[in-house]
């Protein structure tokens, strides 16, 4: 009962602030698409067989590059509903452009580092030879609209520095084309490999506008349109980043309750509190998940659907949207098909039930919102 009260009043804290609107809007932000993790269900057994524990994180138990089948099964699945609108619901895809190029970074004695478009990454997959094809297709149909989450889901420095050491985890993992072992074998403490804007030192800021640069340029390049909307790799940059968002694009911020600020050697990370809907010093825009749909990362027997339809009903009790944060992870059986069956299964209940309980929802992209709420409050 005191889980559940806490629980209660953590929701109450995300909504009771900020924007407000009458419609029943729900966003799907997803994480992590682009980014390499576990390459293979033979890379993950051959770790555990070295004694490294993948199989205790979830992201490098189940993750990986979306395969066809992935790709496939949640589209299916997404074209079975529609809003009041006559819309489906719609994915937003936040993308990571680059993944390292494993083999030129080994050939330069791991001094200097190299990247490969992820759509390079795709093609050494043997079940994703169509993949980019059907993120074309699903953005085509409304269903999958990538934003930008980063040129990598990798501090590139950190790493780097990493790598200069022979006993080092990262370089046994490296063997087998990962760049990250997994939280349960991650060494503690100080920066993450996979939160690319931490720093221990804010002179990588500089470093870490010059990447975002490349990466919102590559974002255009591949897709066609300017990202409009961003959030950082485990939610962590240094808000000085902002002007170099929005002078190439930026408008909204996505985002939890709580926006990470860099480590910079303390013992304890310093954070900024956000609303939805809140402008900052550029006219950015805040937006706010507020409802969890992340089975991956709870037991089997955690109430997923329950909790997630919790996070709706306070959502829109406060007149705010719903904005679903779902990591890519929870949509993949490419390492695991059950996986995907389990957790598709459970997302085709969470759309349901969402449908029957507010008939007049409206789904939307993030940048969709973001326009929303700035059309609402200019």
């Amino acid at each position: 009962m005191i889980s559940k009260f806490r629980q209660l009043i953590a929701r109450h804290a995300i909504n009771y602030h900020g924007w407000q609107t009458d419609r029943k809007i729900i966003v799907i932000e997803s994480d992590d698409w682009g980014s390499s993790c576990m390459p293979s269900a033979d890379t993950f057994r051959n770790l555990i067989s070295k004694g490294i524990r993948v199989d205790k994180c979830p992201y490098t138990s189940y993750d990986s590059l979306a395969s066809e089948k992935d790709l496939n099964d949640l589209f299916s699945v997404l074209k079975e509903f529609q809003d009041k609108n006559g819309f489906h619901p719609v994915i937003t895809a936040n993308t990571l452009m680059m993944n390292p190029d494993f083999q030129r970074i080994e050939k330069s004695g791991f001094t200097s580092y190299y990247g490969e478009p992820f759509t390079e990454t795709l093609k050494r997959y043997p079940e994703h030879a169509r993949s980019f094809s059907l993120w074309r297709q699903g953005i085509s149909e409304s269903l999958f609209f990538p934003q930008f989450h980063g040129r990598e889901h990798l501090n590139v420095n950190f790493w780097m520095k990493t790598l200069q050491r022979s006993d080092s985890v990262n370089r046994t993992v490296y063997e087998d084309e990962m760049f990250w072992p997994g939280s349960a074998e991650e060494e503690r403490g100080g920066l993450s490999i996979r939160a690319a804007f931490d720093a221990e030192d804010l002179n990588d800021v500089e470093h870490h506008r010059e990447v975002i640069i490349d990466g919102l340029q590559q974002f255009e390049n591949l897709f066609g349109y300017k990202s409009e909307s961003f959030i950082a790799p485990n939610f962590v940059y240094h808000p000085s980043l902002n002007e170099t968002l929005y002078e190439n694009g930026v408008q909204y911020l996505q985002g939890m309750k709580y926006q990470k600020l860099p480590i910079e050697g303390n013992t304890k990370r310093d954070m900024l509190r956000r609303f939805h809907g809140r402008k900052n010093e550029w006219g950015q825009l805040s937006l706010i998940r507020n409802c969890v749909f992340e089975p991956s990362q709870h037991p089997e027997k955690h109430d997923t659907v329950g909790h997630c339809l919790e996070g709706v009903e306070n959502a829109f009790f406060w007149k705010k949207p719903a904005v679903i944060t779902a990591h890519r992870l929870n949509f993949i059986g490419y390492i695991d098909p059950g996986n995907r069956e389990r957790n598709l299964k459970l997302f085709r209940e969470l759309l349901d039930q969402t449908l029957k309980k507010w008939p007049d929802a409206e789904f939307m992209t993030s940048d969709e919102l973001g326009k929303f709420i700035k059309s609402s409050v200019d």
